[in-house]
């Protein structure tokens, strides 16, 4: 008898909580392979293809192409172990059953019919036998399990739960099924530390609903394996607050005035924020909203920055670019000034001074603005950051970008110049404490030893953040960014 698994979408790592997908790379009846690619989905921070771990065959597919998904929900369902037909039966009723007994298929399915290798953060495969151990300690974790089904599973678990529970006996948000007796606890993967030890907490989904909440997770008692704290106990504690809430509050004295008629939107095409749309909106929010940002700007003569740039190129070998020379700049005016090559520890109210430079670049492309970052830029020669950045470059256009390319920046260099534009007031790619933004060099009128001449003029603008440092420093970075672009021989100080 064939067993029907559902596969539901993994934790893709660094905190995403979504994809959309792009493309389905199985169909319903199709026989899949352990590992095998089944759906490309798009992240906030790249394209990825995600292999499913179980071998059989396809009897759902859950989501149609375009189609944005949580981490956690159910991608498709696979019939392991059985004969051909017993794959098609499955096909035809796995839709109902699959959410209610995927877990429990999962548990008792053979080693060779799983691999338990996804992708990062997903997680191993679990003994069969600790994992129905588990399960069956206790009937109220079962009860309260992570719903697979999204908010209708959520709700109805909500519908379910007592209908009033006295303030007296709401002291804290705990409002969960004690948690099952486990003889050794296992460490936590992305739990945050609290007052009596790390919150056990894996899913970034359950993280995210109690942070948008105001909910203290060190306050809820998890229900689920060795104490870990399921979307369901997130949803409960949730639900005992709002129920202690309305408990408390006062009935109003009299009628409340009749609301503003609402304004009806105007007619107009709308575009879901989302993928890269959406990731960089939420990062400048965030920028804006948590960083007190100030910026100065300087003019700066290039010409003789352009002059060795084609002096260089000249002399044979690899071509340089003018991007990676800025870098080389940017890389020694940090070590000048490693204030700026920093990031805040909010919660410890301490600066971060990193030992070394990340440099992520801006780079548009056809999904839009992405950052790649190339890593010890510190370290690496001009030819080197040269075929770094042209090699970043060409996987961002083919949207193949990874999300390691896009994360770990410590400083960020933007050429708004190649749009034809001369100055603007970067904003911080938080976490981040300074972004460099350098506008297009053209002749402009300019003293140069003491007579008019016309000469390359370039404006260099710096965003930085004031907790880091205060004007003077910030100015003298900027300082000195120009005085190199001005004369490059001030670098040969510093090699």
């Amino acid at each position: 008898m064939a067993q029907v698994l559902e596969f539901k979408l993994p934790d893709l790592g660094e905190g995403l909580t979504e994809a959309e997908i792009v493309r389905w790379l199985v169909g319903v009846g199709d026989v899949v392979a352990i590992d095998q690619p089944v759906v490309e989905v798009e992240t906030a921070k790249a394209m990825v293809e995600v292999p499913c771990p179980y071998g059989g065959v396809v009897t759902a597919r859950f989501g149609e192409e375009g189609t944005e998904l949580p981490v956690g929900a159910p991608l498709l369902t696979v019939a392991v172990g059985g004969t051909g037909a017993d794959a098609a039966g499955a096909s035809d009723a796995s839709a109902p059953a699959a959410s209610a007994s995927s877990e429990e298929h999962a548990a008792s399915a053979v080693s060779s019919e799983y691999s338990g290798n996804v992708l990062v953060g997903y997680g191993t495969a679990e003994p069969a036998a600790r994992r129905r151990r588990v399960r069956h300690e206790s009937p109220a974790v079962a009860r309260t399990a992570e719903p697979a089904t999204g908010p209708a599973t959520a709700a109805a678990a909500q519908v379910s739960a007592p209908a009033a529970v006295p303030a007296a006996q709401v002291s804290a948000p705990a409002v969960s099924a004690p948690a099952p007796v486990v003889q050794a606890a296992a460490p936590v993967v992305g739990g945050v530390q609290g007052h009596e030890g790390p919150v056990p907490v894996i899913s970034p989904l359950v993280r995210k609903l109690a942070r948008d909440r105001g909910l203290d997770l060190r306050e809820v008692r998890g229900s689920g394996p060795e104490g870990l704290i399921l979307r369901a106990d997130v949803e409960l504690a949730l639900a005992a607050l709002d129920r202690a809430g309305t408990a408390q509050a006062p009935a109003p004295a009299v009628a409340p005035a009749a609301a503003t008629p609402a304004v009806v939107a105007s007619a107009g095409e709308r575009v879901p924020l989302r993928g890269v749309r959406g990731a960089v909106a939420d990062k400048l929010s965030r920028s804006r909203t948590e960083i007190p940002d100030a910026t100065c700007w300087v003019d700066a003569d290039a010409t003789e920055l352009m002059a060795a740039r084609t002096a260089m190129n000249a002399a044979g070998g690899p071509k340089i670019s003018l991007l990676a020379l800025l870098a080389r700049i940017c890389v020694h005016a940090l070590s000048r000034f490693p204030e700026l090559n920093s990031t805040v520890d909010t919660a410890a109210r301490e600066i971060v001074r990193l030992p070394a430079v990340h440099l992520g670049f801006a780079a548009q492309t056809p999904r839009g603005l992405v950052v790649p970052v190339v890593k010890d830029a510190g370290s690496r020669t001009a030819e080197s950051l040269t075929a770094e950045f042209a090699r970043l470059t060409e996987v961002a256009r083919q949207s193949a970008l990874t999300p390691a390319d896009l994360t770990g920046g410590t400083f960020t260099l933007n050429n708004y110049g190649v749009f034809g534009v001369d100055g603007s007031t970067p904003i911080i790619n938080h976490p981040e404490a300074a972004m460099l933004g350098v506008g297009r060099i053209i002749p402009k009128p300019w003293v140069h030893q003491g007579e008019l001449a016309v000469r390359q003029v370039v404006q260099l603008s710096l965003t930085f953040d004031h907790r880091v440092c205060d004007g003077g420093t910030a100015g003298g970075f900027l300082r000195y960014v120009a005085d190199c672009v001005e004369q490059p021989a001030v670098l040969l100080r510093t090699l």
